[in-house]
């Protein structure tokens, strides 16, 4: 084991705005712990400062979004400019939820990572995360 390997992966699981619908990112944190991860999930009805905040204060490697409220296009494009004005940029996004392909593209080009849709197996989530860490951890 590297560096970089000694400790686990820790990843933030929130659901941001005022979408009420928690199933999903339930299912995908205990899938995450339940594949070696560290999870913090903050709950409902979270802003994407204090997401970020989260994820500053609780030095995470990763931070997944589920949103199924339509609110994408304004909630990532935040989370990914409060992560650069605080100099988090080896942190990875991503998420899932009710999002169209071609705003998936759009949020790729920002900078945000893999989405997933509902259904997604859950094994292809904690894979993606635990090679971008393999590949990006400093």
């Amino acid at each position: 084991m590297n560096d970089k390997q000694k400790r686990p992966v820790r990843v933030l699981v929130a659901k941001v705005g005022l979408d009420g619908h928690d199933r999903g990112a339930k299912v995908i944190a205990t899938s995450l712990r339940d594949a070696g991860m560290e999870v913090i999930y903050t709950g409902l009805r979270q802003t994407p400062e204090m997401v970020v905040n989260a994820a500053l204060q609780e030095d995470v490697d990763a931070i997944g979004i589920s949103i199924l409220s339509g609110a994408h296009m304004t909630v990532f494009p935040r989370i990914m400019n409060l992560m650069k004005e605080k100099g988090l940029t080896d942190i990875l996004v991503t998420g899932g939820g009710i999002i169209p392909a071609e705003d998936m593209d759009e949020l790729s080009k920002m900078g945000v990572g893999k989405l997933f849709a509902p259904g997604a197996n859950t094994a292809d989530v904690s894979d993606y995360i635990y090679k971008w860490v393999e590949e990006n951890r400093r």
